[in-house]
């Protein structure tokens, strides 16, 4: 696995990870140093940690407690990953509040409210936004937090496993496209009923909200590009028209797609004024 140093300081360090591994490479135990959540940017593996196992894909985030072991697995997941890890030590974890039980959950599925501040993190660390990798990082951990106090994981095992997430990397590369329960649910070859409960029990989200989900970050990554209208950026992501994208966007970020471009370009008030917001 190739790994990246993009920032680092004592209390905070974030890396770049790409893996190649398929199901030919043996997996092996690793241990987390510090706090840890990793937005998969790309491709799709899995994760025992805890005694459960964790399917991951892209838009889900792969979260670690310091000392806390975990293995990542390959063994259908052939297109390799990618991901943008941040790694936070326990003396910034408890300044940001919140207990220590949602950082051992192992995983959090592709969440609308998560998904474009991953984004967001990746046109910092590509040198696409002039917000700093700490303090988008140190916002992505604030939000998880308050999205996930509470809730338990679930996982998921058997044969199906590999449909749901074969299908969402489907998805994620079709989201452009218009998309529909049964023409999905054929392609990975169930029926509508139990494809849908399939998915929705394996990567704890509906097919639908994964397929928003995915064109949210798709949109996300194009809005740090100047030259692209937000019109073209919604049509060219699968939003049908403009004001359902804006509506949609805004409901997840908490601020307009050009407030979200401003904040991409830094002005970090847009930021600061989302973290003090009420859930």
């Amino acid at each position: 696995m190739a790994a990246t140093a993009l920032f680092q300081n004592e209390k905070l360090s974030v890396f770049d990870y790409r893996c190649e591994f398929g199901p030919g490479d043996k997996p092996f135990v690793e241990s987390h140093q510090r706090y840890a959540i990793a937005y998969v940017r790309k491709g799709s593996f899995g994760c025992d940690a805890r005694g459960k196992t964790h399917d991951l894909v892209a838009g889900s985030f792969m979260l670690g407690f310091p000392g806390d072991e975990y293995m990542c697995t390959h063994d259908h997941h052939v297109c390799g990953d990618e991901c943008l890890s941040f790694q936070i030590a326990p003396e910034l974890a408890e300044t940001l509040g919140g207990r220590a039980e949602p950082w051992r959950a192992g995983s959090v599925p592709p969440l609308a409210e998560l998904v474009v501040l991953g984004e967001l993190a990746q046109a910092a660390a590509e040198g696409r936004s002039d917000v700093g990798l700490d303090e988008v990082g140190i916002s992505l951990a604030v939000r998880f937090l308050r999205l996930f106090e509470g809730k338990k994981p679930s996982a998921f095992t058997g044969t199906d496993r590999r449909r749901a997430v074969e299908s969402a990397s489907w998805l994620d590369a079709h989201s452009h496209e218009p998309v529909d329960l049964e023409a999905v649910a054929k392609e990975a070859g169930l029926s509508p009923f139990h494809y849908l409960r399939v998915f929705s029990r394996v990567l704890g989200v509906t097919p639908h909200q994964y397929l928003v989900r995915s064109r949210l970050r798709h949109a996300a990554r194009l809005l740090a590009d100047k030259e692209r209208s937000i019109t073209d950026v919604a049509l060219d992501v699968g939003f049908a028209d403009l004001s359902n994208f804006v509506r949609t966007f805004h409901r997840a970020a908490g601020v307009s797609p050009r407030g979200f471009r401003r904040a991409a370009r830094g002005d970090r008030k847009i930021l600061q004024e989302r973290l003090a917001a009420p859930d």
